[in-house]
């Protein structure tokens, strides 16, 4: 043993909380500890959100070949280099990490141990050769994927997300088990780049977003050549001399694909494994750590965030609890989390986002609401771009205040930042109303739905009235 090293912090885990907490405690003044085990950068920058965005772009770039004839251009079928896609993907891999390296956390004084951390007791960690004694304790361990007990499975070789964006070789058809959004996102990019796909989901594609919504995008996809089978039950798995089979039982019978290439995309589970929580008074499950409002654990002066302590596993979501919890141990402040204004996006194309509550949400509250929707063909960038399909649904209590907003369609995950602000401030419909926006754009959209809101009012006969009566004078 090298001793015991006493900190102020001792952090677990080096993905996007964990660097967070750890960058900005250390230039507020506290001594930090940063343990991690693996690749620095964690799951968002070397096997999730990173890659898959990269590979996606690959994708889009494709697909704009196959479509530019709609402006006038013609272009042959592209031809995908599998190996040159997987050398951009991680080129740009090696172009952020720099800012997630070991080298970089030194320099901001933060002390990097590369090792497993295990808990001795409630106020001590073992990394390695080392002892770690801190006043406080961050989990940001994150999570892996999840591979359920499918028959057969263990017979054939697969991909999850943490060994996809390793391949470097062509894929004839690739079988996506689970249609959530990574599974949908990395179903999309193998299509455009020139494999079959086919997506097996055991109950609805992309469950946690507006079924109006996601109709636009599974009809987008299908329309690409992805085949896609809902409600499958009893998967079972064989190998063949090509590859694989798939058999499920659907509402329409019996169903067998044949694949070459099979990816894993089941959700994910919180990484609380090996770390002997017990030992330090940590109370959890197979989802994560339990946490209260202020993101600390049973044990008060060990905190979790990201992946590891849920709701929501976004690398957004990882960045803002690290706020929470550095005003709780640097300031003595009993800062809380505020999940009402949490947005998220699917990366397919069309893009999916959401923030607040859905139309579902708001009928379960039993309140009066509102639901305005605006479609992208009423959008003059939207023609020009050709991409029309698309649709912005907004949530409003019977007062005009703003309680979700829902948008399908080009450059969706941006689009939706405005109603974030809105929805975090409590802010009017009205407010977005009045805004001014550039012509031509896609963020016009939000204009013209808020201004609808006050369309049958501001139109309406009393209106009428009233201007020609004062129109006489």
């Amino acid at each position: 043993m090298n001793g015991i090293l006493k900190t102020d912090i001792c952090v677990i885990g080096a993905g996007s909380g964990g660097l967070s907490v750890a960058a900005g405690a250390s230039q507020m003044g506290a001594s930090v500890v940063l343990v991690e085990k693996g690749e620095m950068g964690g799951d968002c920058l070397n096997t999730g959100c990173v890659p898959s965005k990269a590979l996606l772009a690959a994708g889009e770039r494709a697909q704009a070949a196959r479509e530019a004839v709609a402006f006038g251009i013609k272009t042959d079928e592209p031809v995908t280099d599998w190996k040159a896609v997987n050398q951009h993907v991680h080129g740009v891999i090696a172009a952020i990490a720099p800012n997630d390296s070991v080298e970089r956390f030194e320099g901001l004084g933060v002390k990097v141990i590369q090792s497993a951390g295990e808990f001795v007791d409630e106020h001590t960690l073992k990394a390695g050769e080392t002892l770690i004694r801190a006043k406080f304790f961050v989990l940001a361990t994150g999570s892996s994927p999840f591979v359920p007990p499918i028959q057969g499975l263990d017979q054939i070789d697969y991909f999850t997300n943490e060994n996809i964006f390793s391949n470097e070789d062509p894929i004839d058809h690739l079988v996506v088990i689970g249609g959530g959004p990574i599974g949908m996102e990395m179903a999309q990019a193998h299509r455009r780049l020139g494999a079959k796909v086919t997506v097996m989901e055991v109950a609805r594609l992309l469950p946690k977003d507006d079924s109006e919504l996601t109709k636009i995008v599974i009809e987008r996809l299908a329309e690409e050549g992805i085949n896609f089978y809902e409600g499958g039950r009893d998967l079972r798995l064989e190998k063949s001399k090509d590859g694989f089979s798939v058999y499920c039982e659907t509402d329409e019978g019996k169903q067998c694909v044949q694949g070459t290439h099979l990816l894993v995309s089941t959700g994910r589970r919180a990484n609380v494994g090996g770390l002997n929580l017990d030992a330090a008074g940590v109370d959890y499950t197979s989802h994560g750590v339990q946490v209260d409002a202020r993101l600390r654990s049973s044990n008060k002066r060990i905190f979790a965030i990201g992946d590891v302590a849920g709701p929501y596993q976004f690398t957004h979501m990882a960045a803002y609890q690290a706020g929470i919890v550095i005003r709780n141990m640097l300031f003595r402040l009993p800062a809380k989390v505020d999940y009402s204004a949490v947005p998220w996006v699917t990366y397919t194309d069309p893009e999916l986002a959401h923030v607040g509550m859905t139309e579902a949400d708001a009928e379960k509250t039993g309140k009066q609401v509102r639901i305005l929707r605006w479609g992208f063909a009423e959008n003059d960038r939207a023609q020009a771009e050709r991409r029309t399909e698309g649709l912005v649904k907004v949530v409003t209590d019977k007062k005009g205040r703003i309680l979700g907003a829902s948008i399908v369609g080009l450059h969706a995950g941006e689009l939706i930042q405005p109603w974030v602000l809105a929805i975090s401030q409590k802010m009017k419909i009205g407010a977005m109303a009045g805004m001014i926006a550039p012509y031509p754009t896609l963020a016009e959209v939000n204009k013209r739905i808020a201004g609808s809101y006050y369309t049958p009012s501001l139109f309406s006969e009393k209106v009428r009235c009233i201007v020609r009566f004062l129109l006489r004078f």
